[in-house]
């Protein structure tokens, strides 16, 4: 049975529809797997004004995750979580109103190989795809694999980016700019880095499309800060941080309607 949550490849135009009446978008993450009702939270998020969810499928390398993330992706894989029970438990969610992006890294992709790998995730009712460790000149694959099943790639961009690379990133994403505010893994920070505003200028200059910026990102004040460069924010280490401590739903609930206040007041 498929998650009606969002038609096929509609997750651009739904972030943009949301940015254009003003709004700042946010995007929590969730390790799938990492509770027995994990799907919960999807809820909860939801319910707390979240524009979009990332859900990450674990891997046992996660080569840009940072300590919190890791120790997430350990907590669901020992609990048995792979990708078709989590695709599965994702199948079973109903009417949460935004999209949902799956995360993951290439080599999960390549396990059943891309045309199978997308096609999973539309029936399991995901719209779009997060591959960090891909890059964009070796992407055609993937992207054309991902069109043809109706899921939105999103492509990442670094202050590192060079600007020629930047545009062709900015041409072959799809949904939105996955902007990473530092070089680093990911992680709670004491401060948005300062990179954060850079990248994001450099990013409109080559487009239209909805910019959220991650990594890092760990408060409310944070979030309002990056609401000023970028069109919404992805907040990942902080939620699992809270779930590792025993965070229920309704915990998490509250801790994203606190950033969804900072956003609506920037």
């Amino acid at each position: 049975m498929t998650n009606p949550t969002l038609a096929a490849g509609q997750v651009e135009r739904h972030l943009r529809a949301r940015r254009d009446t003003g709004r700042r978008l946010l995007m929590p993450y969730v390790t799938g797997g990492i509770t027995p009702g994990w799907t919960d939270y999807l809820k909860a998020f939801a319910a707390a004004g979240a524009d979009a969810i990332e859900v990450g499928l674990p891997f046992s390398d996660p080569t840009l995750d940072g300590v919190t993330i890791q120790q997430a992706g350990d907590t669901a894989l020992a609990r048995g979580a792979n990708t078709r029970r989590i695709l599965a438990d994702l199948s079973e969610v109903r009417d949460l109103g935004v999209p949902l992006v799956v995360s993951t890294y290439y080599n999960l992709v390549l396990h059943d190989g891309p045309e199978a790998f997308c096609a999973a995730l539309r029936r399991a009712g995901a719209g779009g795809l997060i591959v960090p460790d891909l890059p964009v000149h070796e992407a055609d694959e993937l992207v054309d694999a991902a069109a043809a099943a109706g899921i939105e790639p999103a492509l990442l961009a670094s202050p590192a980016t060079p600007q020629p690379r930047l545009a062709e990133i900015a041409s072959r994403s799809r949904g939105f700019i996955y902007a990473v505010s530092l070089m680093g893994t990911t992680g709670e920070r004491a401060a948005l880095a300062a990179s954060a505003a850079g990248l994001t200028e450099r990013i409109r200059h080559v487009t239209d499309r909805p910019v959220l910026l991650g990594f890092g990102i760990s408060t409310p004040d944070q979030a309002r800060e990056a609401g000023r460069y970028a069109d919404g924010v992805v907040v990942g280490a902080a939620v699992m941080r809270r779930v590792l401590d025993g965070a229920g739903p309704e915990d998490l609930r509250a801790f994203v309607a606190t950033l969804r206040q900072a956003l609506d007041q920037e």
